[in-house]
């Protein structure tokens, strides 16, 4: 389902996109190869399921690539331990920041505005990403209260906090623990000192962050460890309640981490989560 019913923010024209992406010598750059036309349109899918609440996913990719088994492989796993999810397929490069916090705030909007069709309770409305996904939904648990767009039709007068997050292996530092691609994509490789603070999602939690889940493998060489433990030390030191779990060995982008029987326990450590907050 596209994600946007009128205008969409940001967006850009076939002509605008191919002077991106196109190089002197009239070829499509090599770092655009795989990414998404001009005519890309963002979709939001959902995973329906007898819950309290909903799981709304956006999956890694350094914001240059959309990883599926991040998405639609989540959320079918969602599904079968009886959650609603929704997999959000945003924008990527070569659109930059502000264009992936806008369909993450319209995700969430759209959500919460269809609470009452999908089942599901508008205060129990979680965001969930992967390594760059999980920069997004960092960043709508810091900068939700931030306005990047003008309203476009009655859902985007919803609230946009989420209530609470779920960070798998995630991006948040753009400085000394920064993931190149990421930083490069989202901001541009030259970008100002205050677009790297702001985009430092650490630095801005407050006591009114949402509660966290969180995960890491300390031998990720893409996305440090030190990228989750900044975070939580940041929820720590406002009291926001989260729950935080490193395993020692495992390689950056695992999903579900079906091959890894230690890292997989994440998957059950989160059903628990999402149990004891009352989202099942």
């Amino acid at each position: 389902m596209n994600l946007w019913n009128k205008t969409m923010p940001y967006a850009m024209s076939e002509e605008e996109f191919n002077s991106i992406i196109i190089g002197e010598n009239g070829n499509v750059r090599p770092m655009y190869v795989l990414n998404d036309g001009p005519d890309f349109m963002p979709q939001i899918t959902e995973y329906p399921a007898n819950s309290k609440g909903a799981v709304i996913v956006f999956p890694g990719g350094g914001y240059g690539m959309r990883a599926d088994h991040e998405g639609s492989v989540t959320a079918k796993w969602l599904q079968s331990i009886g959650m609603t999810a929704f997999v959000v397929d945003y924008r990527i490069a070569p659109y930059s920041h502000p264009a992936e916090i806008c369909d993450a705030q319209r995700a969430i909007r759209f959500v919460r505005h269809n609470a009452e069709k999908y089942g599901i309770d508008k205060d129990k409305i979680a965001v969930m990403g992967f390594s760059a996904g999980g920069h997004l939904a960092g960043t709508l648990s810091v900068h939700y209260d931030k306005k990047f767009y003008e309203p476009t039709d009655e859902i985007d007068y919803e609230d946009c906090r989420p209530n609470a997050s779920i960070l798998c292996y995630p991006v948040i530092d753009m400085f000394e623990y920064r993931h190149d691609g990421s930083r490069q994509n989202l901001i541009g490789e030259r970008a100002l000192h205050a677009d790297k603070e702001f985009m430092s999602l650490y630095k801005h939690v407050t006591k009114d962050t949402p509660q966290a889940f969180i995960w890491h493998t300390s031998s990720d060489q893409a996305v440090p460890v030190e990228n989750s433990l900044l975070y939580a030390d940041a929820l720590s030191k406002v009291q926001v309640p989260y729950e935080m779990h490193l395993f020692p060995i495992g390689s950056h982008g695992l999903g579900l981490a079906e091959d890894n029987p230690c890292v997989h326990q994440w998957t059950g450590l989160l059903d628990n989560w999402l149990k004891r907050i009352g989202y099942k």
